[in-house]
């Protein structure tokens, strides 16, 4: 159901309100993690003494589970309001949250491992996600009073950080999900970032708002996830479909001028890029300039043992970026790509 967020669900704003104060008194304590991908946390965790956390990155960042004495009333009072505090067969208590930072900003997300079917992810993919849209904003800045849209936008770190980084145009931030646990972990993000008010709304991917926008991002899942997990799978064959759908629905949404910003995994089949030949119709038909990239020749390779990708020989990380113009049509391929 497409629905606009609003003051009505009060779980969902208790929730949001103490992840905000955690992360205040987490960045009074000088905390800082930098997320990793599954596979390396798993490794990380199964060490000689890393069962049990002794720090607050141990139990923030690699969501180990921790005594009832570690975490002052400070920390546990707002993980029990929100629902966030757990309790192991052992007696320790475990959170359910992860604060992982970008400079000086914290983002709340998902405590690994992430199996929930609405869990909120962040990780190595988020990183290069605000470094390509910082990259965009340096190229070419937001106008003043520019329209910024994250779509699917998770913990909301791909708009936020966009709209720090284009502070100075005053900047209009909206972010869009079907997952309503990730709409309010990205508004307390939002707010705890000071970017400015945010405007949240659920649905699939466009329908819950109107209008155009100058910078359209997404960061969208694309993996094709044999549980459907909202945060991973990206449907079609290769997870690829949700990807092809931002695009070929969001042309039509820019703003002259406008741009399409998006980050996503393609895989690669005995040398070709079955993403980009079903996006590339598109792009032409459009007639506006486009760019893509790979940004990574090799990410999340242990999906190459599941089923579905018995034909694919890699996953890459790859940046699309279309700009709306009304001149004739520029295509620009990495030399790898052509």
């Amino acid at each position: 159901m497409v629905a606009t967020m609003n003051a009505a669900a009060s779980p969902g704003l208790v929730l949001t309100a103490s992840l905000l104060r955690l992360a205040g008194w987490l960045q009074g304590e000088g905390y800082r993690f930098t997320t990793v991908t599954p596979a390396t946390h798993a490794r990380i965790n199964a060490r000689a003494g890393a069962a049990v956390a002794r720090t607050l990155r141990d139990v923030f960042g690699w969501s180990r589970p921790f005594a009832p004495t570690l975490l002052p009333d400070a920390a546990l009072e707002p993980l029990r309001m929100a629902g966030l505090l757990l309790e192991t067969e052992e007696g320790l208590l475990r959170s359910a949250v992860r604060y992982s930072s970008i400079g000086q900003h914290l983002f709340a997300h998902s405590a690994y491992p992430t199996v929930e079917e609405d869990a909120v992810f962040f990780g190595p993919d988020t990183y290069r996600f605000v470094d390509l849209i910082a990259r965009e904003l340096r190229n070419q800045p937001l106008p003043a009073g520019g329209r910024i849209l994250d779509v699917g936008c998770g913990s909301g770190a791909g708009g936020i950080m966009a709209a720090l980084a284009a502070r100075d145009a005053a900047p209009r931030l909206a972010l869009t999900d079907i997952n309503e646990r990730a709409l309010r972990f990205a508004a307390a993000n939002a707010a705890h970032a000071n970017c400015g008010a945010a405007e949240l709304a659920q649905g699939d991917l466009f329908h819950p708002l109107d209008g155009q926008y100058d910078l359209i991002v997404a960061n969208p899942p694309y993996l094709n996830d044999g549980a459907q997990r909202l945060y991973r799978h990206g449907g079609g064959r290769w997870g690829e479909a949700l990807s092809a759908r931002i695009v070929q629905e969001g042309l039509e949404r820019l703003a002259p001028e406008g741009r399409l910003v998006l980050y996503t995994g393609a895989v690669m089949v005995d040398g070709r890029d079955p993403l980009l030949e079903a996006l590339r119709p598109h792009l032409e038909a459009a007639g506006h300039p486009w760019r893509y990239h790979e940004l990574d020749p090799d990410v999340f390779g242990e999906e190459l043992e599941e089923p579905a990708y018995a034909d694919a020989e890699r996953i890459a990380a790859v940046a699309l970026v279309v700009q709306r113009r009304d001149h004739p049509l520029q295509v620009h391929l990495h030399p790898a790509m052509a």
